[in-house]
């Protein structure tokens, strides 16, 4: 009895010694993991007809998607994540989601629900795609989430409490709570006058990590200049798929010598992907943007980051994603007596009125800086300058020696991102919080689904040389901005490339406007990659330089991507030109590729995709294009896509912030989603608004499309739908400010109440566009307004009119509604303008309809009629309607009461000011 005794105290002892070992391993193994409670969403499926609740339980863990019927009840049936093949957005429902499952009898079933909001959406579509990657077979991910952060500290240490930050909570493009405990991938925290030191800093980071996570991050890097510095932390699990890391800063500070303004970068390889960070801090000082433009430049020369092969090209060409993070400093250039004005603005979120005077925005308008990048939209409040201690007051003034400074609350702190063309990223968040106040500055966040690739290995096995592969680039050519006359030739470079690959030179020509064009024609090389496996190859880019033969100087820089829809055949390439952060001109031709035999596995980012509208294909892809007003760095002849077929569809579209029908909030709705595809070539010189010699013999190129987000598919489909309105927006289009302002208000609300907030739950009881209206009419929606008590009736009404006024009226111009048109034309004549009538407004369409009737009214200027006058000139109308959908007050009572509604107005009350402007910022300076 004793032995037996003891036998069992040993064995207990030891089994307590184990988990103590366990208990302390668990803290600091470099392999644990998150582990992600079960999520329960209750939504609503139709059955029959009748709506019922039901309750959908996502547990990551073991794989499972629930449903039932009550939150606490027994579950009905389950769905492994074998079963699940894919979920699909609603792009007219933005709480709307469909989920292909398989049965048991291999059938594919389509689930529909109805979750409360759009974030609750997200969060589920979020936690799915967890779960496919957790249990993905896959050895390597496909995709990452990336977490940036910048805060300018203000030089006093944080609060103890940060966690805000990391979860995305505040203001602004905020994540679901459901998605609380879905760790990011990578973290990389910005800082700037920071006053304490790098282990200091390091430890606050990990331990708020850990609070969130339950993760112990692995320190990637951490770099500093003076107080400015950079902290880049990653999953444990991916320790071994991150090398060949890069640190470098710059000085920008007085003769640039000083570090308290400047540059800390960090680069790395995550598998074949390679990602760049910088965090920067400009000058300070309302009237010194010009200053801050050229510090921007001097980072972008001097900051040596990436693989030292790619010399020909700077940051911004090195990275398949670049992420640019700090305290920019642009302000919002407005007079300082303004300065109570602009606080009510902010108190009433009318945050556009702002966004119009934003010194970055209007830079990066006119091609300054950041050419190429993106941002997602601004749904956030200022974040600089507060008064410490307080998110409540902004503190504008400032007493100083040499008298009393201004600081307007301004967006200081901004994140943008440049990516290589057709690869995947997708902005989720983007905001400030509200809780963190020991600086004058918020923090800022925003996190990014991007695309990575595998570290890639040949199937022929080490030593044996893959000769099925072949790029072949036919008759391309290069038109540059210089008055050059020396011999041009290409360089080629390329991570698919043993090394880079010369041309033979080119043949110069004399371009139009001075400009000169260099034929490579045949002469260029056939380029062999390393591997020719599909999988590997289409994911792949070429970099091209066009150099000077006298100094071997570059004088412009390009990415091709390789992601083609077909391969053996020639298609199409366009990539535009840069150097040094400016454009200098563009490239174009054919490429065919050549492949082995295979084909391309689905990604995980394709897991998630959107609905096509039945009713009009591929022209609803549009309702997702880009809303950011910056979008201009492709030249007009981008936009078509030269009638390839599809980009698949639309992968992962970020929904959150968007309101009702697929409109975007805030500054972003201006446009109809036709008029946003001249976005692509605002940044075009007046040469460019039609496509001219030299500019337009090429087609554009599926290759040289942007990143797969959602802001940037109306490129792969502008082609595929009638598109007389696209040419509206253009500011190289005189006497057509008018006509946009009596556009603007079907398309344009006030500010509502935010979905991001919760705010907008009401969903189900909106009415949906009929499946009889013809596609030209569902390429209008979204509508303008989230408000439910709106009927359709009173959105179509308008469109109707116009439709019938032009079959009635207009003889010159015989404007398919329906069919295609050409994308591209004369946007001085004034054929074109009376082409778009079928897409003007309420006010627009009838004047319209008049002008062309009555023949001498010059419809470049369109005269505004009095609303008598235009309900005369409706009447030959066959079927009368009302002039316009007035709103009864009952109705009106609905709308927000934050600001004026102007949709029943003639004229917008604040386009006074800044009325020049609408076509280029359009989308964000809408109210």
């Amino acid at each position: 009895m004793v032995a037996k005794l003891s036998q069992l105290t040993s064995l207990l002892s030891s089994i307590e010694d184990k988990v103590k070992a366990l208990l302390h391993e668990g803290s600091e193994s470099p392999n644990r993991c998150s582990l992600i409670p079960p999520v329960t969403f209750e939504v609503k499926s139709e059955s029959l007809g009748i709506p019922q609740k039901m309750h959908l339980k996502v547990d990551v863990e073991s794989g499972k998607l629930i449903i039932k019927k009550s939150k606490d009840g027994s579950e009905d049936k389950f769905y492994s994540h074998k079963k699940i093949l894919q979920l699909i957005k609603s792009q007219k429902f933005l709480n709307k989601l469909v989920i292909l499952v398989e049965t048991e009898k291999e059938k594919i079933l389509r689930k529909e629900y109805v979750f409360a909001d759009s974030k609750k959406r997200e969060g589920f579509c979020q936690l799915l795609q967890q779960m496919k990657n957790k249990h993905s077979e896959q050895p390597e991910p496909d995709m990452i989430t990336i977490f940036i952060g910048t805060w300018n500290m203000g030089n006093a240490p944080p609060p103890k409490k940060i966690t805000s930050w990391f979860l995305s909570k505040g203001q602004g493009k905020t994540r679901d709570d459901s998605a609380d405990y879905i760790p990011h991938d990578i973290y990389v925290i910005g800082t700037q006058e920071d006053p304490l030191g790098e282990k200091e800093w390091l430890e606050i980071l990990k331990h708020s990590l850990q609070e969130v996570t339950s993760m112990t991050f692995k320190t990637v890097a951490i770099h500093t200049l003076w107080n400015i510095r950079i902290v880049v932390l990653a999953k444990p699990e991916h320790e071994n798929r991150i090398s060949h890391i890069c640190t470098d800063n710059v000085k920008t500070g007085i003769a640039n010598t000083l570090g308290n303004k400047g540059a800390v970068g960090v680069s790395f390889m995550f598998n074949g992907t390679s990602l760049g960070f910088v965090n920067s801090h400009l000058t300070s000082g309302s009237e010194k943007k010009l200053r801050r433009n050229q510090n921007y430049m001097n980072i972008l020369r001097f900051l040596a980051l990436g693989d030292k092969k790619l010399s020909p090209f700077n940051i911004t060409h090195r990275f398949t994603h670049l992420f640019w993070l700090g305290d920019l400093n642009y302000r919002v250039e407005l007079p300082t007596w303004e300065a109570e004005a602009i606080i009510q603005k902010i108190k009433q979120q009318q945050y556009s009125d702002l966004l119009a005077h934003d010194q970055l925005l209007l830079e990066r308008k006119e091609q300054k800086v950041f050419l190429h990048f993106e941002e997602e939209e601004i749904t956030f409040a200022p974040t600089y300058r507060f008064e410490r201690l307080t998110r409540d007051k902004y503190a504008y003034t400032k007493q100083k020696a040499t008298g009393m400074k201004y600081n307007l609350p301004s967006w200081c702190d901004r994140v943008l991102w440049k990516s290589y063309p057709l690869v995947h990223v997708v902005c989720q968040s983007y905001g400030s919080t509200s809780d963190i106040m020991t600086s004058d500055h918020s923090p800022v966040f925003a996190t990014f689904e991007a695309g990575v690739t595998s570290q890639f290995v040949s199937k022929n096995g080490p030593g044996t040389v893959d000769s099925q592969g072949q790029i072949e680039f036919l008759a391309c050519y290069a038109t540059l901005k210089t008055k050059s006359q020396t011999k041009f030739y290409l360089e080629f470079h390329s991570s698919c490339l043993e090394s880079f690959v010369k041309s033979q030179e080119g043949e110069n020509e004399e371009g139009s406007e001075g400009e000169l064009i260099v034929r490579f024609g045949e002469t260029l090389p056939k380029l062999k990659p390393i591997i020719s496996d599909p999988e590997y190859l289409l994911d792949q880019h070429i970099l091209i330089s066009i150099k000077s033969s006298d100094s071997d100087e570059s004088y412009g820089e390009g990415c091709i991507a390789l992601h083609l829809e077909t391969t053996e055949t020639q298609l199409p390439i366009y990539t535009p030109l840069t150097h040094h952060g400016e454009m200098t001109g563009h490239f174009r031709g054919e490429i065919k590729l050549q492949t082995s035999q295979g084909k391309m596995r689905e990604k995980l980012y394709d897991f998630v995709k959107t609905e096509r509208d039945e009713s009009s294909g591929m022209k609803c892809l549009k309702n997702l294009t880009s809303h950011d007003p910056m979008k201009q760095w492709e030249p007009a002849g981008r936009v078509p896509a030269c009638g390839v077929s599809s980009l698949n569809e639309i992968i992962n579209p970020n929904y959150i912030g968007v309101g009702p029908f697929g409109q975007p909030l805030h500054g972003k709705s201006t446009l109809s989603p036709d008029q946003q595809l001249t976005a692509w070539s605002y940044d075009q010189p007046p040469k460019d608004s039609s496509l001219g010699p030299g500019k337009g013999e090429g087609p554009p190129t599926p290759p040289s499309q942007p990143p797969l987000s959602p802001k940037k598919f109306s490129s792969s489909t502008a082609n595929r739908g009638p598109s007389p309105r696209v040419q509206e927006t253009r500011p190289s289009d005189p006497g057509k400010a008018e006509a946009l302002l009596q556009e603007e208000p079907l398309t344009k609300p006030e500010m509502f109440e935010n979905p991001l907030y919760g705010s907008v739950s009401s969903f189900p009881k909106l009415v949906p566009r009929k499946e009889q209206e013809s596609p030209k009419m569902l390429r209008k929606e979204p509508p303008p307004c989230p408000d439910p008590g709106i009927s359709p009736p009173s959105i179509l009404l308008p469109k109707a009119q116009e439709v019938e006024g032009v079959k009635g009226t207009s003889k010159q111009v015989p404007v398919p509604v329906f069919g295609p048109t050409p994308r591209m034309r004369s946007f001085t004549c004034s054929s074109s303008a009376e082409g778009r009538m079928p897409s003007g407004d309420k006010n627009q369409g009838k004047s319209k309809t008049a002008a062309s009737s009555q023949a001498p009214v010059p419809v470049k200027r369109p005269i505004k009629p009095s609303r008598s006058e235009m309900s005369q000139q409706t009447t030959p109308i066959p079927a009368p309607r009302p002039p316009l959908p007035v709103k009864s007050p009952a109705v009106l009572q609905l709308q927000h009461s934050k600001g004026r509604d102007y949709r029943d107005n003639s004229e917008l009350p604040h386009h006074g000011k800044h009325r020049h402007e609408e076509g280029l910022l359009g989308r964000t300076t809408m109210q």
